[in-house]
């Protein structure tokens, strides 16, 4: 197996694997399409439609594409599989005709996608068939972006996905990119330095790994088809069929680490610490199935279940980068957010944030507009939020993590947190700048600095937070979870506010 991005990685393809009942050591590390059609689906079950496209050519069997229904855990699932040995994948006029039919189906019967990819782009000598036409590749397009938020779309890079054809994957809710064969890039390197003179590789320009961690277009780097195939249907266990279904509960399971050590979040703000332990004390064992591993890792985003029920976790990860919001982190949690919005799964969110990165290379990246993306996706859910501070809680990262004026279920507080505009260290500083100057002596300044920080520190105390209402309950760690739980149960006759508008213009 290919080494993952994340410390889960290798744990959540066994989990996977032994999901779907596949033996990982058999696997090849590419199949053909019918192999890969075997292990998606539950045997038998596949239904397949247009198999005679294209019989009356000589060497294009199917049109290279295969669709159809079949099931996946007893669920209607709908596919699109591109056959590489059949002019690598392209995309003809039928092949196009074959993807346009099945997504129509899944669009009229809100059936979810699943996109086997491995395809070279549109066939040049059929270019009339699969580019300008109203059933064409833009078609195509044009259905994927209905369909959005509307059913699962889940999408396994096996191969190549090529210029226009490249904007497949990146119409959906997730992709699974296998290592040294999938691609996904918008011009060849040849074409590249045709074009601009850049020499580059394909692996550097649009390989697997570089999608997971550099891009964020890819989700997860996997060793072989049957790994990904197998985290795809793993991540449909957590996604209902359509938006107007809620996600499936299972069998409640304790989480992996019941018990929680007083130092596991540290009470000084800047020691730093891993949240995927907090997470393991408050999900289902081997439940957490996170999106984006490799990617702005400084925000921690997944689904896991709480007694069973599928919930959204978004955190901060005080390891990495401190935890602070950066543009990319901001992007991650935004797009995540959307995705349990629209398939109804509530969001728990893990705050231990110092706030958004500043300084003039994020302000020129335009700190401010991917933020505000964040703020509006989050403020936007109409799903149950929790917000939990773990520690710190600071500037506008609170408010985007889902802070109180964002209308939380609740916002819990662990014993060690703090909620203010900056440390209070910080804002002493920052509040009495000048007369600090002023004081000669280093013992008096020290003394004058240290009452102003107790000032500070008692300002935000959580005995105030929780006076003045910021807070609902300060809860000892070792009762997180059982609170969480609670207040989901307490959650589930919530509804959706119904013909307050079309929705929201969203910042670029």
């Amino acid at each position: 197996m290919t080494a993952q991005l994340g410390r889960r990685d290798d744990v959540a393809a066994a989990r996977a694997a032994a999901l779907a009942g596949l033996d990982t050591s058999r696997w090849p590390a590419k199949l053909p399409v019918r192999d890969r059609l075997t292990l998606l689906f539950d045997p038998g079950s596949f239904v397949e439609d247009g198999l005679l496209a294209n019989a009356r050519s000589e060497g294009l069997p199917a049109d290279g594409v295969v669709t159809g229904v079949g099931r996946i855990e007893g669920r209607l699932v709908a596919v699109i599989a591109h056959d590489f040995t059949v002019k690598a994948g392209s995309w003809g006029e039928l092949g196009c005709e074959k993807q346009i039919r099945i997504l129509e189906r899944a669009d009229r019967d809100l059936l979810p996608v699943v996109y086997l990819v491995d395809s070279a782009g549109g066939r040049l000598n059929d270019q009339m068939g699969f580019f300008p036409g109203r059933r064409g590749a833009s078609r195509i397009f044009h259905l994927q972006v209905r369909l959005s938020g509307r059913v699962p779309q889940v999408c396994c890079l096996l191969g190549p996905s090529a210029a226009g054809g490249a904007y497949m994957p990146a119409f959906t809710d997730w992709v699974g990119m296998v290592e040294g064969n999938a691609s996904m890039y918008l011009a060849s390197p040849r074409v590249a330095e045709k074009v601009t003179g850049e020499v580059t590789t394909l692996e550097e320009m649009g390989g697997a790994r570089m999608h997971a961690t550099v891009s964020g277009c890819g989700d997860e780097v996997f060793g072989s088809d049957g790994e990904a195939i197998a985290a795809a249907r793993l991540l449909l266990t957590y996604l209902p069929d359509s938006f107007r279904d809620r996600p499936a509960v299972a069998e409640p399971r304790p989480p992996a680490l019941p018990h929680w050590p007083d130092d596991l979040v540290p009470s000084d703000p800047n020691q730093p610490y891993d949240v995927n332990d907090v997470i393991d004390r408050i999900v289902d064992e081997g439940s957490f199935f996170e999106i984006k591993s490799g990617w702005a890792t400084e925000m921690v985003c997944g689904l896991g279940r709480i007694e069973g029920r599928v919930v959204g976790v978004v955190a901060n990860q005080p390891s990495v980068r401190s935890g602070a919001i950066f543009v990319d982190s901001a992007d991650k949690a935004a797009r995540f957010i959307s995705l349990c919005d629209a398939f109804n799964i509530p969001i728990v969110f893990l705050q231990d944030v110092p706030g958004f990165m500043v300084g003039v290379a994020v302000e020129r990246q335009g700190i401010i507009r991917h933020g505000a993306k964040m703020l509006v996706a989050m403020a936007s859910a109409e799903v149950p939020r929790f917000t939990v501070v773990l520690r710190k809680a600071y500037a506008a990262g609170y408010y985007a993590m889902c802070a109180p004026g964002f209308e939380p279920r609740a916002t819990l507080a662990l014993p060690t947190a703090t909620i203010g505009t900056m440390a209070p260290e910080a804002s002493a500083n920052a509040m009495y700048a000048n007369r600090i100057a002023q004081i000669e002596d280093p013992g008096e300044r020290a003394a004058f600095v240290a009452r102003r920080v107790a000032e500070q520190e008692a300002e935000v105390n959580l005995l105030r937070m929780g006076s003045d209402l910021v807070v609902d309950a300060v809860v000892e760690p070792g009762d997180m979870r059982a609170e969480l739980v609670a207040r989901l149960a307490a959650a589930d006759g919530w509804d959706r506010t119904r013909d307050r508008r079309h929705h929201v213009v969203s910042p670029v």
